[in-house]
C-alpha cells in the first residue's frame, strides 16, 4: 500500500473480529513505530504489547466511567510509556527534550498507527485511561505516564472505511513566498 492509499484508509476502527493478532505482527509494528524521530533522539517512550487473554483483562483501563465499550473487542493494546526527559551536551549548551516530549509521542503514535494499517492491522488510538490501573497492570510503579493506549485488531467484516470529514483544505493551508 502508497503512503497516500494509507492515509486515505487508516481510521479509528472500533468494531473488531475475532481473529488474533499475532505476536511477530504487532513487533513489527513497534519496530517500525519507533523508526519514528524525535527531539535530540531521545526516543521518550517505551511500547507495552498486551495480547491474548491479557488483552481481555487490560480493556477495563480504557473503560473509564463506562466509556469506549467497544474495547472489549480489540484483540491487543500497544501501551505507551513516557520516559523522563533527557538532555545532552552541545558544546557549552545543555539541550533538553522536555518541551518536545508530548510532540514525539504524537509523531510515534502515527507512525504506530500506519505501521500496523500497512500490515492490515487496524488500530484506535486511546486518550481516556486508568493511568495507575495500567502501572499495576503492568507491574510499574503509580503515577508512571501512560500518554496513550492503541488497540488492535483485525476490523469486523463489512466494517466501512469511513469518508475522510475535514475542514476545507485553504482553511488549514496557506503559502508564503
Amino acid at each position: 500500500m502508497n503512503l497516500e492509499e494509507l492515509f486515505l484508509t487508516r481510521q479509528s476502527t472500533r468494531e473488531f473480529c475475532d481473529k488474533p493478532v499475532a505476536d511477530e505482527v504487532i513487533e513489527k509494528i513497534c519496530r517500525l513505530a519507533t523508526l519514528a524521530p524525535s527531539a535530540i533522539n531521545a526516543q521518550p517512550w517505551d511500547l507495552y504489547a498486551v495480547n491474548g487473554d491479557k488483552a481481555k483483562e487490560f480493556a477495563k483501563f480504557v473503560q473509564k466511567d463506562g466509556a469506549n465499550g467497544w474495547a472489549d473487542g480489540a484483540k491487543a493494546y500497544i501501551v505507551i510509556k513516557q520516559r523522563p526527559a533527557h538532555a545532552v551536551m552541545r558544546g557549552e549548551r545543555r539541550v533538553s527534550n522536555e518541551e518536545f516530549i508530548s510532540n514525539d509521542i504524537g509523531i510515534l503514535t502515527a507512525y504506530l498507527t500506519l505501521a500496523a494499517e500497512n500490515t492490515g492491522v487496524q488500530t484506535c488510538i486511546i486518550g481516556l485511561r486508568d493511568e495507575n490501573g495500567i502501572a499495576d497492570f503492568l507491574g510499574l510503579p503509580q503515577g508512571t505516564p501512560f500518554p496513550l493506549v492503541v488497540a488492535l485488531g483485525y476490523k469486523a467484516e463489512g466494517y466501512p472505511v469511513r469518508e475522510k470529514r475535514r475542514r476545507a483544505f485553504e482553511l488549514n493551508y496557506k503559502l508564503i513566498k
